[in-house]
């Protein structure tokens, strides 16, 4: 009996870390989530060109500036690790290493703008849509270096599984973006009428809001005391390469992964403009299971760096299950909205009182949408976990290669012959991306139960004490 009891207590302690560290991330992420939403939903009602070219737009602009935050974020792993080890001095030193990566990255970036014309020229829309595309991917990527450090600086509290100054930070993002969205795209209260413009200012300045608060709660004389965060300026060559190494992986699985969307929308952008917009609007609504789930893979991600730093690999095992129960229960609540009642999310998107036959179509087309990603939106969520395990031990050559080859193979490969030369409809792309969900959990689950990743550390061996 005593021992039933303890296994009680042990079990109810293991979910205890995994709210307690992972739910914070999830609110942030949920914040963002909002952020996106709202824009889609003003967006939307601002003018069907205005939401045809902001959904391929964030996911391309996401891709690029994705690839430079994922890398910064990387810095949860180091962090997390050194905590766990008890390495505090060692902190300081990985947070310069982000800064000053991501400051270089700002640089790339604003050159990446520049090229805004002939990567929307290859989608092939109207247009019209281009020039929209142009702008807002313009704007987004100019300002993304504030995106990128304060993903950076947020890895001192998410590496430490201290996620509610995370989580605040975030949600005053939030507030502040949404009426300033609201405002610049429709020109309401002082403020012009900016439309695509707009939206994307008013995301810009919720980056740099957030960067500012991170930036005064960071470096304080307490936090120098304990973890070195101004007298660890000097630059490591040894911790930023490490940084690199496995960072730059790291960010280029989740890169591929959106790539393979990304490939998707703009060859559903080919099948018709009514199918890139039901889609757009399917993938707006399905953001609700996605950036929960991404919170979840963080948490994970900084709880398994903490274990295996600390050489508790059985914890960091209870930690992987754990988040799959309790993410997997949101996720069954979630499906069934996304089964019996698609209509009425999508209803959210159409401008209200309006009956044109356009949108009718657009609104049956993505109710049965909806229902094929209630179909893989499990797995999708179980993938997510295994891969932030994963990331957790610094395992990201693998899940680069493995998930690199399954966006060609399983994903961009077969829509685009599909699409090109068989003329496939919308219905096939998507059934294209329930296997390409499949392959992901598939590989992410084989990886995770060969056990390798439990051996492994991204810091250096003498920073783990025994």
């Amino acid at each position: 009996m005593a021992i039933n009891k303890i296994e009680i207590r042990k079990k109810k302690n293991r979910y205890y870390d995994v709210i307690r560290v992972c739910l914070p991330l999830v609110m942030s992420t949920a914040a963002v989530t909002v952020m996106e939403f709202t824009d889609r939903v003003f967006l939307s009602n601002y003018s069907l060109d205005a939401i045809s070219a902001a959904t391929p737009v964030g996911i391309v602009a996401f891709l690029f500036i994705l690839f430079f935050s994922g890398v910064a974020g990387y810095g949860t792993v180091f962090i997390a690790q050194y905590a766990g080890a008890g390495a505090h001095d060692r902190i300081g030193s990985a947070l310069w290493q982000i800064i000053y990566f991501s400051l270089a990255s700002g640089i790339v970036l604003v050159g990446i703008s520049f090229l805004a014309v002939p990567i929307f020229k290859l989608g092939g829309h109207a247009p019209e849509i281009q020039r929209l595309e142009s702008i807002y991917f313009r704007i987004l990527c100019q300002g993304a270096v504030l995106n990128v450090a304060g993903a950076g600086l947020a890895s001192f509290f998410t590496g430490r599984g201290l996620t509610r100054p995370v989580m605040v930070i975030t949600a005053a993002g939030m507030i502040v973006n949404i009426p300033l969205d609201y405002a610049l795209i429709n020109g309401v209260w002082w403020f012009p009428e900016l439309g695509i413009t707009g939206a994307a200012i008013a995301t810009v300045a919720a980056w740099g809001l957030i960067l500012f608060c991170y930036g005064v709660l960071v470096f304080t004389k307490a936090n120098d005391r304990q973890y070195r965060v101004w007298s660890a300026r000097p630059f490591d060559r040894d911790l930023f390469y490490r940084l690199l190494k496995y960072g730059v992986p790291g960010a280029l699985q989740f890169c591929l992964d959106v790539f393979a969307f990304m490939f998707f929308i703009f060859m559903v952008g080919r099948i018709g403009i009514n199918e890139l917009a039901a889609t757009n609007i399917v993938i707006a609504i399905n953001s609700l299971a996605f950036m929960p789930a991404m919170g979840f893979s963080q948490g994970v991600s900084s709880l398994v760096g903490q274990s295996l730093g600390s050489r508790r690999p059985q914890r960091a095992r209870s930690v992987v299950w754990s988040a799959i129960h309790l993410l997997l229960l949101y996720i069954f609540v979630l499906d069934i909205f996304y089964i019996l009642a698609p209509q009425y999310l999508i209803s959210v998107f159409i401008p209200s009182g309006q009956a044109d036959p356009v949108y009718a179509s657009i609104t049956d087309t993505g109710a049965n949408l909806l229902r094929i990603v209630a179909l893989y939106v499990f797995l999708d969520a179980l993938y997510m976990i295994f891969v932030g395990a994963l990331r957790g031990a610094g395992d990201t050559r693998f899940i680069m290669w493995a998930i690199g080859t399954a966006s060609l193979v399983v994903m961009v490969l077969p829509v685009y012959i599909g699409i090109t030369y068989f003329q496939m409809g919308i219905y096939y792309a998507w059934i294209c991306t329930t296997l390409f969900i499949t392959a992901l959990f598939t590989i992410s689950f084989l990886r995770y139960r060969q056990g390798k990743w439990e051996k492994m550390l991204v810091v250096e061996k003498e920073a783990i004490r025994p």
